[in-house]
């Protein structure tokens, strides 16, 4: 109890010599941000002024200040460092002067954390007061004595690397060649240890961004728009978002995220990047021509038309500009009529046996009258069907049904008749209408005949 009331008075005494010197300290660097040693700087530094005062009976408490104090210690575990202090000094009792000197190592325990942190520090080491007298004792120099010693701290925090620190310690000598005393720190610390390439105060082991700064609570690395998704994690790094949208914003609700929505107002469909189909073509609105009609994206997101009304669309129909049934893809027929009256005129167009020679005047004149019938009615293809009796080969006979129906067409051609309207087709010796075991059957055989064409 008496050590802990001594020490208390000798603090008040102190203080009040060192504050002066402490506030230039502050004063200097006042505008430096909080932290401390560290988990991550775990390592501390400092190069002190110090302050000494002799305790016990025979002794000048006077105020001796010395320096440098060099003091290197490590955090290792919660608020517990362990570390050695080294201090060099001169000191003053009545009229004899000593070179002091210590050399120490100690625990330190942290009692609170912020800009201002306070600690307990306990050791033991060696002190000296050198006056160059040789005496007796244990150490070859007798002027050093074993030392205990324990005090009090305060570091102020000024950023991720440096503090200020004053710390009073009462130092018990066990040796009779020296002096209990008062020893009091006041100066400057820095701390470190792991490589932090960003410089933002979270070491590299730790940093999930360690060439990029960024906060602590984020592991170092950076959330540019302060949406709370860090920047590496966000897909809108520079647009503040939602967490659960992975830091992005989808304002028409879609699904579709606003950066990849084309229509981030509207809400559409995924397969259209975000924008509607109102008609449901498979074409969004933006590019649909009718947005509330379905047509092919062909045609611009519109129905085709039909301009002929005969229910296949332009596209389709070969004859658009003419109304046709489905099965001749649009285009018109010719009437039954027509036909029953070109093929009678057809039927008495005949040929002579192995040839497709058109001959006689009657022929010809059959012939005027059906291209005279063609232009009264100028829808429809002709199919000119060629025929032969069955004498000879087959294949002969073929190419020379194919060769009469030829013959007919080239000579309608040639009487003015669009070519475009006449197609030819051999069948050979099939379907007759006369007997081929008698001439008169034959001959009657060996014939064209007329079909509408259909497609």
């Amino acid at each position: 109890m008496q050590f802990l009331v001594l020490m208390i008075i000798k603090t008040n005494y102190l203080f009040m010599k060192l504050i002066a010197l402490y506030s230039i300290f502050f004063l200097f660097c006042l505008n430096f941000t909080i932290s401390a040693q560290t988990s991550e700087l775990p390592w501390n530094f400092s190069i002190n002024a110090n302050t000494i005062s002799l305790q016990g009976k025979g002794t000048d408490s006077g105020f001796n200040i010395g320096a440098p104090v060099f003091v290197l210690s490590r955090k290792v575990l919660g608020g517990l460092s362990f570390g050695s202090q080294y201090a060099l000094g001169q000191v003053d009792n009545f009229q004899q002067s000593y070179n002091y000197s210590s050399w120490d190592g100690f625990l330190k325990l942290n009692l609170s954390e912020g800009r201002i942190s306070t600690y307990l520090i306990g050791g033991y080491g060696f002190s000296q007061f050198a006056d160059g007298i040789q005496r007796e004792g244990v150490f070859p120099s007798t002027e050093t004595s074993r030392t205990l010693f324990g005090g009090v701290g305060v570091n102020y925090n000024l950023n991720s690397h440096f503090a200020l620190n004053l710390q009073v310690a009462y130092r018990d000598m066990d040796e009779t060649n020296g002096f209990n005393h008062l020893q009091n720190f006041i100066g400057l610390g820095y701390n470190f240890g792991s490589k932090d390439t960003d410089k933002d105060g979270v070491p590299d082991k730790n940093d999930q961004c360690p060439a990029v700064p960024g906060p602590k609570e984020y592991n170092g690395c950076p959330d540019t728009d302060g949406d709370t998704v860090i920047d590496k994690e966000d897909k809108c790094p520079d647009i503040y978002g939602l967490p659960e949208l992975m830091g992005c914003n989808d304002t028409d609700g879609d699904g579709v995220l606003d950066h990849e929505d084309i229509c981030p107002e509207l809400m559409g469909k995924v397969e259209m990047k975000g924008c509607p189909d109102t008609d449901g073509d498979g074409l969004s609105d933006r590019l649909d021509s009718c947005i509330d009609q379905a047509g092919p994206k062909e045609n611009k997101g519109c129905p085709w038309p039909d301009s002929d009304g005969d229910g296949i669309i332009d596209p389709e129909d070969k004859c658009k500009d003419e109304a046709g049934p489905l099965e001749n893809d649009g285009c018109p027929l010719l009437s039954e009529e027509i036909m029953q009256t070109l093929n009678e005129f057809g039927s008495r167009i005949n040929f002579a046996a192995d040839s497709y020679e058109i001959f006689g005047a009657k022929t010809r004149e059959h012939l005027l009258k059906i291209k005279d019938l063609l232009e009264s009615n100028p829808h429809g293809v002709l199919l000119i069907e060629g025929y032969a009796s069955e004498e000879g080969e087959q294949d002969y006979n073929l190419e020379l049904s194919v060769n009469r129906a030829l013959a007919v067409r080239q000579f309608l051609i040639g009487i003015g008749v669009n070519p475009s309207r006449l197609e030819v087709q051999g069948l050979g010796t099939s379907d007759p209408i006369g007997d081929n075991s008698r001439p008169e059957g034959r001959a009657i055989n060996r014939r064209v005949q007329f079909k509408t064409k259909k497609n």
